[in-house]
């Protein structure tokens, strides 16, 4: 059995597979119906409607309908999609058993504890017959899948047969007086014609619980009470018993055939489920359940899935691998169908059986061959199966006199091939020439009678089986041109044979437990253990690497044998040849199989996607499948692959997509530019480049940019984004990030002319850039633009960019400006800065700070400013320190230069392409913030560019000319530059006609000169934040939202607020702060978990966590020792702090994970029992509430000690309130814990005066005898088989109108939310 999902839940009664979907319906005892999706493994609804246990339901085959039916007596339709129950049958006086929908007719049957079935419209909904004849209760009925046949079973210990052709021809397509006898059942209800019984089959000796038809064949099988499963077989006029299977030892549940093979499928209150070859009607299979009895059984009706439910949730699985085994090498794929290996020639798409393979009587119904390993060098095949714990075929493929591959031939006797040949391909003289003996073996005739639909059978040519060399091994590969591994997992050991299956040497395996090897190249391995596989040279004996994996399932190396690829259930890791520069992919779906293409790319296949994967670990979706393949390999757009029944495939894939990332991550910006240039992209991922470059419709082009946009800066390529995009404000922003200053001044001016700059935020983050870059020509016009004088943000301003440039001549001017904009401190600052001393005081007396006036021009000397100011101030005047000042004088710069020296480095491609784009517009970053700054510092435009208050302004101010970096202050603009009226003429400055690739090469190699800032590579927290999945890493890496969403979906935790201070203890454990030079901010790194001291260079993989589960044991010590002190709130605060800790703890071991779940359910337990004792010492007026309290609190799942002295207290307190049997009960419950001495004689001193009166004087909600739960927000029992609403996250138990509360328990999630569970370590995601 192949488990591929389980439910942990009530007990479910009733089953149904959606036909097309990967859904489940699964209706509980509980009353609950839930509904599954069995491939990724998550709750999707649950209806609860019903009153009381729902034993059956059924999906429609089209319609987005179900049907349950219950104990309540009502069958209802649900529509899933809504949401919501449609409507309601009613007609059943007793239990409803079973429901379904007829597969084409509008119809619902039902079966019921009121002996009788119905048959429903449910689109006029109304029963159209009801047939009777059981005298028990009818526990199933049956539509037949294609003939109007109704069968049912009953504990009357008979299976009936019913005819509804009747019904159908009335029903269906009604005529003259039919139509007016529909409604009027009466007189056919009990004995009419529309449904009669056509067959009674008598056989079992108890009650029957279930019957079937087969699909297609004229068989019926039912299972009942007396523990046997019985066959039988129909024609138009008679039903017989064919035999019984007999192997069950209590009541069979449910029975049913199998939709695709020759197989029984039964399950029993034995709690076991087994499985019957239908031919020889003997047990093939059981399978067990430790402590759950099987209930029900159904059959998915397209794919190879069965379900069952029990005592404890349910389980989907299919009972053989369906995956062929198969290798490839070179331009032929070597794999294994219907006992045969076979060949198949990827270039011809020639398949040619070459080996028969025997079929071992010992090997269970679903051992076939699990991997097939090929030796090209020999031409020889190994087969590994798991029968008998494991064990290998060695087989040796014959070839012709050229080399190639022979199919054995065929005796031509008039017999079909088993196995279709293409006409090309039918057998010809081919395997006559090779001397190859043939055998011939008759496979089957079907059913011993019992199938006559079958055909017979072929006769398949047989090779001499005596060439096949055998032995037992867990596991087999080559590993030589003549030598082959075998897994010895008894003695932990790799065994070297020859290919005479002879041993040439013994290795020990490098790991303590390895349960699988793979092929690693010649004289290598990969020997796999359940978190680890190790890199092992069988030669030297030596272990090469090592590398932290899931438990690995399949291998597949790239041609080259330089890069590898670790398939797990869940998750790639794909690693060099020696096991390093390692990076993860995980899925939520089942990884199935993957392949190599020609360019280094890891194609893979999902159960129901095609996908990629680049070698730094980027990857997507290439396309949807239909039905799940495995790849065998992949030649450019083409993928080779085997289905489910082994039939080789060729899908069409479009790579464009995987080959634009992978040029992107090679650099190969030639190739780039190619495929968007040639239309070779498409997708949502992609498709803004291609609207870029086409100039395709606006609306769609600016959604999809940001995307593509965004993508490009997170994988690191900003600059290639910056080149093809051309709305001018995401432009800006890659700009920014890329550095490129001369890109961001073209679009802000760009918006600027738009009017599209919002708060002028464009302008300041661009002068921010500059000043980083130094480039101050910029940093001034973005401050000109954005009206940044001096007091925007410290350390930024005009006043202050002139202060540290040593332009004294434009400082003036700003105090100029100043003093027209009446801003009394930026008059104040510009004073200061100049050193100007007059102007402060004239800047103080100005603003009314005479005192402050006169003690500036006191303290550096002005005696006539200083007098008159004193003569002001009369007898207010300050004492002055006359001496003590020191003129402040502006700090003289050390460099002058139009901007500060930067290191030249050389342009990226597309940043020179950027460059090239900005250049071809007429735009020159430079020369064009200076000319806008000489513009808008023209003193005569003053008032309108600094601000409307400068309006009115005096002549005095037009006369100041700042004018920096224009033509007339370099003296090119003048009669000396040889105007007309020059005397001389002046220089000769005749104009040179270069030809058109000389001037494109100097722009490019000016702009190639030019500074750009490196772009920094990924941070620590950005790389943690892609390579870990667990709540605690995402912390660490800053990533609060992402680790917000995963607590809700995990946990149902929607309060934050308690976790506040953990997440920023996470953050700030996993970052250190380094400090650099004076005045320079320290630089923050991350710490990483797995940093080794040994190894040079390592790339961030995990963030160290400061919160360990051996930290929380401590904590849980000191909780336990306060408990006992009777600190009842400290206590409770403490075990508070454990709950809300272990959601950001991670551990490496499943035992680990364990320890954890068990600590929640400590502190969960402890955090009730103190709410309810603190509870009850609020309650002063009360006594009986107190009572009904104390004895809550004994139900705890508390230490032995604390459980003793919370008995004490119940004891004390019951025996006041003389509730002296229920007193009685805690002094035994406390004498069975072992007491000290002296409260065990106190114990049994009140125990003798209690047996004296065994009565209650009080009535209290509280039964001892009846197990319950404490709901711990109405501190209320919840008695076994009530309703109950659970806390997603520590599993506390409320009442139902508790729902969608926040828990009390942690106080961070809501009651009755949906949540998939703790999630604390990467083995749960494998």
């Amino acid at each position: 059995m192949l488990v591929k999902f389980e439910t942990k839940s009530n007990r479910v009664k009733g089953l149904s597979f959606h036909p097309k979907r990967p859904w489940v319906l699964a209706s509980l005892h509980s009353g609950v119906i839930q509904l599954w999706d069995y491939r990724m493994g998550t709750l999707i609804d649950r209806f609860d409607e019903h009153d009381g246990p729902v034993r059956g339901v059924h999906f429609h085959p089209s319609q987005p309908l179900f049907v349950s039916g219950g104990d309540d007596y009502k069958i209802k339709v649900w529509n899933y999609k809504q949401r919501r129950c449609l409507f309601t049958l009613l007609g059943h006086l007793d239990y409803i058993r079973t429901v379904q929908f007829h597969q084409e007719y509008p119809w619902i049957v039902s079966a019921s504890d009121d002996q009788t079935i119905r048959i429903w419209n449910w689109q006029s909904r109304t029963c159209i017959a009801v047939l009777t004849g059981h005298n028990h209760y009818v526990m199933c009925a049956q539509f037949h899948p294609k003939e109007d046949l109704v069968v049912s079973a009953s504990l009357d210990q008979t299976v009936r047969v019913w005819d509804i052709s009747g019904l159908r021809k009335k029903t269906v397509a009604p005529t003259g007086e039919d139509v007016l006898r529909i409604p009027q059942m009466n007189t056919d209800l009990f004995g009419g014609g529309d449904a009669v019984v056509k067959y009674v089959l008598e056989g079992h000796d108890r009650g029957v619980n279930w019957a079937s038809f087969h699909p297609s064949l004229p068989l019926i099988v039912s299972g009942a009470d007396d523990r046997q499963v019985k066959l039988w077989r129909m024609n138009d006029t008679k039903a017989w018993e064919v035999d019984t299977l007999r192997g069950h030892v209590n009541n069979v549940s449910c029975v049913l055939f199998h939709p695709k093979q020759d197989l029984i499928i039964s399950d029993s209150e034995d709690k076991s489920l087994r499985v019957w070859d239908m031919s020889k009607r003997i047990g093939v299979q059981t399978f067990r359940r430790e402590h759950d009895r099987f209930w029900i059984l159904t059959a998915h009706p397209e794919v190879n899935l069965l379900a069952a439910g029990h005592d404890s949730g349910m389980l989907v699985f299919k009972l053989e691998r369906e995956r062929p085994a198969f290798a490839s090498h070179g331009t032929v794929l070597y794999y294994i169908k219907d006992r045969y290996i076979r060949s198949y020639d990827f270039s011809t798409q020639r398949d040619n059986p070459l080996v028969a393979i025997r079929r071992n009587p010992s090997a269970a119904y679903n051992q076939g061959p699990r991997a097939l390993a090929y030796n090209p060098a020999e031409n020889a095949v190994l087969v590994q199966t798991d029968i008998d714990g494991g064990s290998y075929e060695l087989y040796q493929v014959p070839k012709d006199g050229a080399g190639r591959d022979v199919a054995p031939q065929r005796r031509q006797v008039g017999m079909q091939p088993a196995v279709p040949y293409p006409t090309s391909l039918h057998p010809t003289s081919t395997a006559l020439h090779s001397g190859v003996g043939v055998v011939c073996k008759d496979v089957g005739v079907g059913l011993g009678g019992l199938h006559p639909h079958l055909p017979l059978l072929g006769r398949e040519p047989v090779l001499g089986r005596e060439d096949a060399k055998r032995g037992h091994s867990a596991a087999a590969v080559f590993i030589a041109r003549n030598r082959f591994a075998v897994l010895d997992k008894a003695a932990n050991q790799i065994v070297i044979k020859d290919l005479s299956n002879e041993v040439t040497k013994k290795v020990t395996s490098p790991l303590p437990t390895t349960d699988s090897i793979f092929y690693a190249g010649t004289g290598m391995l990969l020997c796999r253990s359940e978190d680890k596989v190790a890199l092992f040279d069988v030669q030297q004996r030596s272990t090469v690497a090592e590398l932290s994996t899931p438990p690995i399932k399949y291998v597949v190396w790239s041609g080259d044998m330089n890069r590898v690829a670790l398939l797990s259930k869940h998750a790639i890791v794909i690693a060099d040849k020696k096991l390093g520069n390692s990076c993860t992919v995980h899925e939520t779906i089942r990884v199935k199989s993957a392949a190599w293409d020609d360019a280094g790319v890891l194609v893979y296949t999902t159960l129901n996607h095609i996908k990629y994967c680049l070698p730094n670990g980027d990857h997507g979706i290439i396309r949807t499948l239909d039905v799940p393949v495995y790849l065998t390999k992949v030649f450019g757009s083409s993928v080779f692959s085997l289905d489910r029944e082994a039939k080789p495939r060729q899908i069409q894939i479009d790579t464009s997509e995987y080959q634009f990332k992978l040029a992107l991550a090679e650099r190969k910006y030639d190739t780039v530019l190619s495929m968007i240039r040639n239309n070779q992209l498409c997708g949502q991922a992609i498709i803004a480049y291609l609207q870029a470059s086409l100039g395709w419709n606006l609306i769609l082009y600016r959604q999809e940019l940001a995307l593509w946009a965004r993508l490009h800066h997170e994988k690191g390529y900003p600059e290639v984004a910056l080149h093809f995009v051309r709305d001018e404000r995401i432009r800006f922003n890659l700009a920014i990030e890329c550095g490129n200053i001369e890109v961001a001044l073209q679009s802000a001016q760009e918006l600027d002319d738009k009017e599209e700059l919002d708060d002028k935020e464009v302008w300041y983050r661009l002068g921010v850039e500059a000043l980083r870059q130094g480039n101050h020509q910029i940093v001034e016009f973005s401050y000109q633009k954005t009206k940044n004088f001096e007091r925007e943000s410290p350390g930024s301003g005009l006043s202050f960019l002139y202060l540290i440039t040593g332009n004294l001549e434009k400082l003036q001017k700003m105090l100029k400006i100043a003093d027209m904009r009446h801003d009394v401190m930026g008059r104040f600052h510009n004073a200061l800065y100049l050193g100007d001393v007059r102007e402060r005081v004239r800047t103080l007396e100005d603003a009314g700070q005479l005192a402050l006036a006169y003690l500036t021009a006191a303290n550096h000397g002005l005696e006539e400013e200083a007098a008159r100011l004193a003569d002001a101030l009369g007898d207010a005047t300050p004492q002055a320190d006359v001496g003590a000042g020191r003129l402040m004088v502006p700090p003289t710069p050390i460099m002058r230069e139009d901007n500060w020296p930067l290191l030249t480095v050389s342009k990226g491609f597309f940043e020179t392409l950027a460059v090239k784009d900005a250049d071809k517009t007429g735009s020159k970053a430079a020369a064009a913030a200076a000319a806008a700054a000489m513009e808008q510092l023209d003193m005569g435009d003053v008032g309108a560019g600094w601000g409307e208050e400068l309006e009115g302004a005096g002549a005095e101010a037009a006369e100041g000319s700042v004018g920096f970096g224009g033509e007339d202050d370099l003296g090119l603009g003048g009669p000396a530059a040889g105007g007309e009226d020059g005397e001389e003429g002046g220089w000769e400055m005749e104009d040179l006609e270069l030809p058109a690739e000389a001037a494109e090469a100097h722009h490019a190699a000016e702009a190639a000169s030019v500074f750009v800032a490196p772009t920094p590579g990924a941070s620590a927290a950005n790389l943690w934040q892609t390579k870990c999945s667990l709540v605690a890493e995402q912390v660490a890496a800053g990533a609060f939202d992402t680790a917000m969403r995963l607590l809700t979906r995990q946990l149902g935790i929607v309060n934050f607020e308690p976790l506040k201070p953990y997440f920023m203890e996470l953050y700030q454990g996993a970052h250190a702060a380094l400090p650099m030079l004076p005045a320079v901010p320290a630089a923050v790194v991350g710490v990483d978990r797995k940093w080794s001291s040994e190894r040079p260079r390592q790339e961030p993989t995990a963030p160290a966590l400061v919160y360990t589960l051996a930290q929380l044991e401590e904590q849980l010590k000191k909780a336990y020792r306060t408990v006992t002190e009777g600190k009842f709130g400290e206590a409770l605060r403490a075990f508070n702090a454990i709950l809300h800790v272990i959601p950001l703890v991670v551990v490496d071991t499943r035992k680990e994970v364990d320890e954890v779940k068990e600590l929640l359910s400590i502190a969960r337990d402890y955090n009730i029992a103190l709410r309810i004792e603190l509870k009850r010492r609020e309650i002063k007026d009360d006594p009986a509430r107190a009572a009904e309290l104390a004895a809550y609190f004994t139900h705890c799942n508390l230490q032995r000690l604390h459980m003793v002295l919370a008995l004490r207290s119940a004891m004390s307190i019951f025996f006041k309130l003389r509730n002296f049997n229920t007193c009685a009960t805690f002094c035994r419950r406390m004498l069975e814990l072992q007491p000290d001495e002296k409260m065990a004689a106190q114990a049994r001193q009140v125990l003798g005066a209690c047996e004296k009166s065994p009565t209650d004087a009080e009535q209290l909600n509280y039964d001892a005898r009846n197990p319950f739960d404490i709901c711990s927000l109405t501190f209320t029992p919840i008695y076994r088989g009530n309703k109950f609403v659970e806390d997603p996250f520590s599993k506390a138990r409320f009442q139902p109108d508790c729902a969608g509360e926040i828990s009390p328990v942690g106080e961070m999630s809501r009651i009755g939310q949906d949540a998939s569970g703790l999630i604390c370590s990467p083995t749960q995601l494998r």
